[in-house]
């Protein structure tokens, strides 16, 4: 008995030291879409990552004696999978904000950019300042310090902020005349400025900022060995050679690390209040703050799901009566529109709708989300309305027939009302899911609810009540809607037939 403790006792002890060891591996997280300069494809090697946050995460591999994992993560849950241990470190252009200090391990600052406008050729000579965008649209990345920028702005010049998951799209839109401005990094201005063209970048500074790595908070001693190659890269040159390979060095660098090398504390934010920030006060308070955007996402969610919804079981009904009534080739090509919706992504609908589209038409970014949540959800609509067609039985149809009713009649007085008492509870249900899949319209800017949850965990530095208030609202808008679906159920089974 003794035996086998001791012998249990051993093997754990030495599986504990074996776990202590130090990996082989170092695993760093980023976001290749858009990602560059930072993390990216490569052109000419699309299996392969480039930039300049790549090349960091190898030297300081090269440092620990490992090799590097690549974890590709949404650049907004980068913080997020860090703390749940997705990967040891996190890399994509972060921001050093107070939330990261708060909850995360945070690196030295590496580099620092500059907070800059970006508007179009001709606006140029009469904007120069977010004071001169008063009633004007400006996009920026959601969750990031030009973000936060953006709604102090609002509340003292006016003007509009506009929340993109990427930094190509906001400079796409610039330059389609959607937006008058974007407030993004010098490096990401710069960057599509070569690229793209059709805008100029205004030489004011709005605010400085820093890039750093994130590691969980129980990771500080490889935060320190981090800390450590990054000051030798800056002793040495490295970094520098680095930055000027990826053309995104410049005189703002040596000052940086003069201070970093020298032991100066570095705010994390220069020319920009962060006290009032949602990591700088109590949770209950930034709960305060953030609860009447919340409550406006809200009323934009259930504004765009019943007006796309409306329109859904119009074009639904349209489409069934033509798959049930309609001459073949009517059929045919009602019948490859249900197959094409049901068969792409709805993401892909949206973007094909916004984008892919916008050389020809321009829709609005609200325009473009109802008509596109529309057009998605009549293609399954139109499949409820015309299984609950074809189960009527065909006796009471040639009943109604034989006492000389029109086809028309048919459908309006006997085969409609009970198809539609059929389709009732599965059309609730799809409602309730649109509510849900109204989320994916964040992807054209339409601030609606989860996207605004997303932006207040995201500087708050936990979801834990973002996302309880995010859920009490969506089962606020869904629950009456299932309640009242199950009285009209209730009430017409007990009408008589």
């Amino acid at each position: 008995m003794f035996a086998r403790s001791f012998a249990f006792f051993a093997a754990f002890v030495s599986s504990a030291v074996f776990a202590a060891a130090p990996p082989s591996v170092l695993r760093w997280a980023g976001d290749p879409e858009g990602g560059a300069p930072f993390v990216e494809a490569d052109p000419s090697r699309p299996d392969r990552l480039v930039g300049f946050d790549v090349e960091i995460a190898e030297l300081f591999a090269r440092a620990l004696g490992r090799t590097t994992e690549f974890v590709n993560i949404r650049f907004e849950s980068i913080d997020q999978s860090i703390v749940r241990g997705d990967a040891d470190l996190g890399m994509s252009g972060i921001e050093d904000t107070p939330a990261r200090r708060t909850a995360l391990a945070v690196s030295m600052p590496y580099y620092e950019f500059r907070e800059v406008l970006s508007v179009r050729e001709a606006d140029a000579p009469r904007i120069h300042s977010l004071a001169d965008l008063r009633g004007r649209r400006v996009a920026t990345l959601g969750g990031t310090i030009a973000y936060e920028i953006l709604l102090r702005a609002q509340q003292e010049h006016g003007l509009e902020p506009l929340s993109y998951e990427d930094d190509v799209h906001p400079f796409t839109d610039l330059t389609l005349g959607r937006v008058d401005a974007v407030l993004l990094d010098n490096v990401l201005a710069e960057r599509r400025l070569r690229t793209m063209g059709g805008f100029t970048i205004q030489p004011q500074t709005i605010a400085v900022g820093h890039y750093v790595a994130v590691l969980a908070p129980q990771n500080a001693p490889l935060r320190d060995a981090f800390n450590e190659t990054l000051r030798a890269a800056m002793r040495d040159g490295t970094l520098e050679r680095l930055f000027r390979k990826w053309r995104v060095w410049n005189d703002d660098q040596p000052a940086l690390y003069a201070r970093v090398l020298a032991g100066e504390p570095v705010p994390p934010v220069i020319g920009f209040d962060t006290s009032s920030s949602a990591a700088a006060i109590s949770r209950w308070e930034a709960t305060r703050r953030y609860l009447p955007s919340l409550l406006r996402a809200s009323v934009v969610t259930i504004v765009l799901s019943c007006l796309s919804m409306g329109l859904a079981v119009v074009v639904g009904v349209l489409i069934a009566t033509g798959r049930v009534y309609g001459a073949p080739p009517a059929q045919a090509a009602l019948t490859a529109y249900v197959e094409l919706i049901r068969g792409t992504p709805i993401l892909l609908q949206l973007f094909v709708l916004y984008y892919g589209l916008a050389a020809a038409i321009r829709l609005p970014a609200f325009a473009a989300a109802l008509l596109g949540l529309a057009l998605n959800y009549a293609a399954y609509e139109s499949e409820i309305y015309r299984s609950a067609l074809e189960a009527i039985p065909a006796g009471q149809l040639e009943a109604a027939r034989t006492l000389g009713l029109s086809e028309r009649q048919v459908l309006a007085l006997v085969r409609g009302p009970q198809a539609f008492r059929l389709a009732l509870a599965p059309m609730t249900n799809d409602f309730v899911a649109m509510l849900k899949d109204s989320s994916l319209v964040s992807v054209l800017t339409v601030l609606e609810l989860t996207k605004q949850t997303q932006i207040f965990a995201t500087n708050l530095g936990s979801w834990v009540i973002p996302g309880t208030l995010c859920a009490a609202l969506y089962l606020a808008m869904s629950l009456p809607l299932a309640a009242l679906a199950r009285w009209m159920e209730r009430r017409w089974r007990a009408a008589p037939q």
